[in-house]
């Protein structure tokens, strides 16, 4: 009886269904989307299990090119949630297409671009973990070519003691061998996949190339489209390096006026990496729509990272250390998802060294969760805007203005 009293006191947006629909923008990664859905699957598994609520996956529902549709029961509340990538990763393949020779040139041009502009030493008065992942893929790449060369040389001239033009012609190909055979073995050392990540946000001095702006062209578009479809909430997540482009993505959006009747209008940034790209001198584009989107009533932007993220610049806010705070700054709020708190003693032994799976983490499952997680926010029914209303921002964040370049498009 008592049960049932309490059901019926309770106000009727409780008993409806919530909606959302949730655009996921990737970083710099070349894999098939599936890969997200997978962990989606995987970890909002793991998650309900360690957190007692109810989550199902079932084929999406909506149309797009690649996504999922999310059931939730969370908190007494249930939730319909329909999630799409925002697929970039055949423009990520294209950059990556590059032979060992051009991969090396694109080691030269890039720290150029960082150090002649200074970027770099203002980079790592913010954080020096994710200087650490970008110095990684320039310092790995000449250990091996130095191997190469040195294994190349000495070869070499064992052979020259016979052939001086065989030693000459013995030493160059096995250099060559060598280079390949480390190319290879990408997968595990990740140089060649970093220095082509850098490379791209670089070869333009921090401006996005023109496949990139039309692919975002349409990003947009469908976002809008999504905004006029009757949804509670409209959130977009943009992950490491794909959270600079929601924010351009979301910026255009709202300076062409958003539809009459639209849901909430939410932005979740994970793991960001904006400095890498704002502090550069002609991204201007991105330190104007930094600028504005952090002044904007239309939208909730929550920025969450983590300081065990030696690949993201944790809790550095990325309007304020870009030095284009406007008057009024509203966004966005940044909070930390604590990995040494919100993961047992035992999980963070297990993950601290793997530094590219934490970078992932925060679309992971956390088994001490806090006020941060990934599968409440995309499959439960409240609002981002709801459910941090309260929330304060990190007291540990870092505001100050280190961006040299600050000329806004």
């Amino acid at each position: 009886m008592v049960k049932m009293e309490a059901v019926s006191e309770k106000p009727k947006a409780d008993l409806r269904t919530f909606r959302r629909r949730v655009f996921y923008i990737p970083g710099y990664d070349p894999i098939h989307p599936r890969r997200y859905r997978e962990l989606y699957r995987k970890e909002g598994q793991a998650q309900a299990a360690i957190s007692g609520y109810g989550l199902s996956l079932k084929p999406k529902k909506v149309k797009g090119p690649y996504g999922w549709h999310v059931s939730g029961q969370i908190d007494g509340q249930a939730a319909e949630a329909d999630i799409e990538v925002l697929v970039w990763a055949d423009i990520v393949k294209t950059s990556m297409d590059q032979g060992i020779l051009a991969t090396y040139w694109q080691l030269l041009r890039t720290a150029w671009v960082y150090i002649a502009s200074g970027a770099l030493f203002r980079l790592m008065r913010l954080r020096k973990g994710p200087m650490i992942a970008a110095l990684y893929p320039i310092f790995m790449l000449l250990g091996q070519l130095l191997v190469a060369v040195l294994a190349g040389w000495g070869v070499g001239r064992l052979v020259a003691q016979i052939s001086p033009l065989a030693g000459w012609g013995v030493g160059g190909a096995l250099i060559w061998l060598i280079l390949r055979g480390f190319r290879r073995y990408d997968n595990r050392l990740f140089a060649y996949y970093l220095m082509h990540d850098y490379a791209y946000s670089a070869q333009d001095n921090g401006a996005n190339p023109p496949e990139l702006e039309a692919r975002m062209v349409a990003f947009r578009q469908s976002i809008r489209e999504a905004l006029a479809a009757g949804f509670d909430e409209v959130l977009v997540v943009g992950h490491s390096s794909g959270a600079h482009l929601a924010v351009s993505i979301l910026a255009d959006l709202i300076r062409a006026g958003l539809p009459e009747k639209h849901g909430a209008l939410a932005f979740l940034s994970l793991g960001q990496v904006v400095p890498m790209v704002s502090f550069l001198p002609q991204a201007q584009r991105l330190r104007a729509d930094l600028h504005y989107l952090a002044a904007r009533q239309e939208l909730t932007w929550v920025d969450v990272t983590a300081p065990g993220d030696g690949c993201a610049f944790a809790l550095c806010d990325p309007v304020a250390v870009s030095g284009v705070a406007p008057e009024g700054k509203r966004w966005p709020l940044v909070i930390s998802a604590a990995f040494t708190q919100t993961l047992s003693a035992e999980r963070w032994k297990e993950l601290r060294w793997r530094f590219f799976r934490l970078h992932f983490q925060y679309l992971c499952a956390f088994d001490r969760p806090g006020d941060y997680d990934y599968f409440r926010i995309t499959a439960g029914g409240q609002t981002l805007a709801a459910r941090y209303a309260d929330r304060p921002a990190s007291k540990s964040r870092i505001e100050t203005a280190v961006s040299a370049y600050r000329t806004m498009a």
